[in-house]
């Protein structure tokens, strides 16, 4: 046989070969694979912030919990009666779910905030403002439609009744003075968003004690404003993390075994002509004898050199560092 690998093949050795590539490639296809390799994951949800941690997550449900005690002691208040109030839901959002055309939202609103901003409000859907206000008024059969707009007298009920909800809220934050807006607004929201903004939806159920008859409202508030309720993360463990964590990585980091792979040369054949090799063959690389080894690191050459021997192994001595740019 010729001493190239480039020499012509004869019609039996073509047929060989042929057969040689199907049986690989019937080998390749008939591979399955492992499903127990398979790795597992968390489905994350692009369109919902992610504010808080979980430690911040936990803090922010027992404030809550301090929020729903409050308001039930205010309806309690309010309606010379027992109330239940417990919280349905903890969710975040962006603000477009709420002011996008097609997200148009019905019901009374009261802002809340401190003096000079206004950064939150309550939700009220019109059939708990109509629950809210007639039973203030004594109809223990509240009205079902809830299309009618209140009356002038409802709707001032309903002013003191969602102060008193923002009263309550209030007085379970120690970073906040919350104060209410001047006047309740229908089916818009009283403050200014351009859709970007994250923001808090803590949903409440209220039921007066036996009516079996519960209504629903909510608070919205800008996350940012609620985190200094439930209180950052402690910045000491930041700086463990960023000092004594991040030296224990990096001494860790120093011992780990990097493998390197000295290359001498490299050729380029067709699929054909290498199943054709056999014993004794000849190739002829693309480097000449005066050329440097190249090491490797991760398929990047770090180093280059000149083949040497040591101790009866192959050695190379570094003669150059490569740019890893």
């Amino acid at each position: 046989m010729s001493n190239t690998a480039t020499h012509n093949l004869s019609r039996e050795t073509s047929d060989v070969v042929s057969e040689k590539i199907q049986q690989i490639l019937a080998s390749v296809g008939s591979q399955k694979v492992d499903e127990s390799d398979e790795i597992e994951t968390v489905e994350y949800n692009w369109h919902q912030p992610h504010c808080f941690n979980s430690n911040q997550l936990k803090k922010l449900d027992n404030f809550t919990e301090k929020v729903a005690q409050s308001c039930a002691k205010k309806f309690a208040q309010l309606y010379n009666s027992d109330f239940n109030v417990t919280i349905t839901s903890t969710t975040q959002h962006f603000a477009d779910e709420f002011v996008a055309p097609n997200n148009a939202q019905s019901g009374y609103y009261l802002t809340l905030g401190t003096e000079n901003q206004a950064f939150g409000l309550v939700g009220i859907p019109s059939q708990t403002a109509i629950i809210w206000a007639t039973q203030l008024l004594g109809d223990t059969n509240s009205a079902e439609n809830s299309d009618r707009d209140l009356s002038q007298l409802e709707e001032s009920l309903l002013l003191d009744i969602a102060c008193g909800v923002i009263k309550a809220f209030s007085d379970s934050c120690e970073n906040y003075d919350l104060h209410p807006g001047s006047e309740i607004v229908r089916s818009q929201m009283p403050i200014e968003l351009d859709g970007t903004e994250e923001l808090c939806k803590i949903t409440f159920s209220v039921e007066k004690t036996d009516s079996g008859k519960p209504s629903e409202a909510y608070f919205l508030v800008l996350c940012d404003k609620v985190k200094p309720v439930i209180g950052q993360d402690v910045q000491a463990g930041e700086d463990f993390l960023s000092e004594t964590v991040a030296k224990a990585m990096l001494g860790h980091v120093h011992k780990l075994p990097v493998s390197i792979t000295a290359r001498l040369a490299s050729i380029v054949l067709t699929l054909e002509e290498i199943m054709s090799l056999n014993v004794d063959d000849v190739l002829l690389l693309d480097k000449k004898l005066n050329e440097p080894v190249e090491l490797i690191i991760d398929g990047q050459t770090i180093f280059r050199g000149q083949p040497a021997e040591s101790d009866g192994k192959y050695a190379v001595v570094i003669r150059e560092l490569c740019s890893t740019k």
